[in-house]
């Protein structure tokens, strides 16, 4: 099993690090807005399409990041997606146009950032099972922390070396990207050797390495080695997760939760503003929310580690997509500042919860041999809603001329998510309960005597999946 501690803290570390100088550096191109709106003469809506394109890119070719983790190793991805974010960073600090932007910044830079974000993440849970929620909070908490600390020394680097001066340097930060990727010790474990599937047994594979693939994970560096048929079978069984039930439900809700907390981040300072907050209180609501969710990510990892929270995971997880759900349902009726504090405090508390406990969750549906696929698969879904949700909420405004709408389907969307995985376990657990007095009725311990006294006795299992029932002899049974 896994080592739960030694290496593994410098895996935490490498990965704290890899969301610093991705997600954080993600949210502070935001801080550079206004300098490109002045520079360029272009208005928000163009503008603000440098940081979807960026957010898009780092969530849509998330599955290209497991696939190079997987196939080559987790060390060369993600420093291959530290030299192109920071070559990305770099060659906007040259650009002439909003166009050199959205391929520098937001696409190239974007593609280095999911070659890093999913296989850090996934290595984690390869080193931690008794403290992985610990071990995830801590590794997750490097967006907040990144974002409250950068804000404020991009914005210097910004009035000191200009937005041109601030982009290269923020390049040059970047490149540590290469140093996590380092740190990630590739780690053996049995579940991966569990996944090796028949094809060790066929003609195609030489008997010389057989001993040698057992003791592997099958999709490794070695694949080239192995003929067409066996890579095919391989790449097929690395994303057979994609039509487990569990999944299937898990990848849905998780639609409509990137689609609820979206719009959020975008707006919640100009809904602010429009119902008579000063700018300053409004940047300190922003800030509330920043640092409350570390707090959440790290409190709520490590309180659902605890024994008597670990079973119920899940359910925790629901609750927290549940309660965001219900502070956006909320949002409309508050207007003042007093009302707006306590709704950045929960909000951003239960935002950082339930981000931790994301890949915590899809490591007990697919297994942690399959996570680092599955991750890419589950970023991967976050990039659609990432991308429409913030305009669609705009539309919304503009056409009904107040925050409400907007805000409503958030919270609905966010509760429609929870209310998803609740009914999805619901129905689990009654099919369960169904089976098992199913098997309990047709348990029979029959004796059947034949040719003197030979004894057979039928016996059905139940398994946690599913019903396995041990055959009786059916020659002997004939001669009943």
């Amino acid at each position: 099993g896994p080592p739960d501690g030694g290496w593994g803290w410098m895996v935490v570390a490498g990965c704290f690090l890899v969301t610093i100088c991705t997600r954080a550096v993600t949210r502070c191109i935001s801080i550079f807005f206004v300098e490109f709106q002045a520079y360029f003469g272009q208005d928000y809506a163009r503008t603000a399409w440098i940081h979807s394109i960026a957010d898009c890119a780092t969530m849509l070719c998330a599955p290209l990041g497991s696939l190079i983790s997987n196939h080559v190793s987790c060390q060369v991805g993600i420093m291959l997606g530290g030299l192109l974010a920071s070559t990305g960073l770099i060659l906007s600090s040259f650009a002439t146009s909003l166009e050199h932007l959205y391929l520098s910044l937001g696409v190239l830079t974007g593609l280095g950032f999911a070659l890093c974000y999913s296989p850090a993440i996934a290595m984690v849970g390869k080193y931690f099972n008794k403290r992985k929620a610990l071990a995830y909070g801590i590794a997750m908490s490097g967006s907040g922390i990144g974002t409250f600390i950068l804000a404020p020394v991009v914005q210097l680097l910004i009035e000191e070396f200009s937005w041109r001066g601030a982009l290269l340097i923020l390049g040059g930060f970047v490149l540590n990207l290469c140093v996590c990727g380092a740190l990630m010790r590739p780690i053996s474990l049995k579940e991966d050797c569990k996944t090796a599937p028949e094809f060790l047994e066929q003609n195609y594979v030489p008997e010389t390495e057989k001993q040698d693939l057992k003791r592997m994970s099958i999709c490794s560096p070695l694949i080239k080695l192995w003929p067409h048929e066996c890579l095919c079978y391989c790449s097929w069984k690395e994303y057979d997760f994609l039509l487990m039930p569990g999944f299937m439900v898990l990848a849905v809700s998780i639609l409509f939760m990137a689609y609820g907390c979206s719009p959020l981040f975008v707006y919640l300072v100009p809904y602010a503003l429009s119902v008579g907050v000063s700018h300053h209180q409004a940047a300190f609501l922003m800030s509330i929310l920043g640092v409350v969710d570390i707090i959440g990510n790290v409190t709520f990892g490590w309180l659902t580690d605890r024994r008597c929270l670990k079973k119920h995971r899940y359910f925790c997880y629901l609750f927290a997509v549940g309660m965001d759900g219900l502070c956006c349902l909320f949002l409309p009726v508050l207007q003042s500042f007093p009302l707006l504090v306590p709704f950045s405090f929960t909000f951003g508390y239960f935002d950082g919860a339930y981000v931790t406990l994301i890949p915590v969750m899809t490591a007990d549906v697919v297994g942690t041999s399959l996570l680092s696929s599955a991750l890419g698969v589950v970023y991967f879904l976050h990039a659609i809603p990432y991308l429409v949700s913030p305009p669609v909420a705009g539309w919304l405004v503009d056409t009904s001329g107040s925050y409400t709408a907007s805000f409503l389907l958030c919270g609905f969307s966010m509760i429609f998510s929870s209310a998803l995985l609740c009914f999805a376990r619901l129905a689990k657990k009654i099919k369960r309960t169904r089976l098992r007095s199913l098997t309990d009725n047709t348990t029979l311990k029959q004796h059947i005597w034949t040719n003197g006294a030979i004894a057979y006795s039928v016996t059905a299992e139940l398994d946690q999946r599913d019903v396995e029932v041990l055959a009786v002899d059916t020659n002997s049974y004939s001669n009943r």
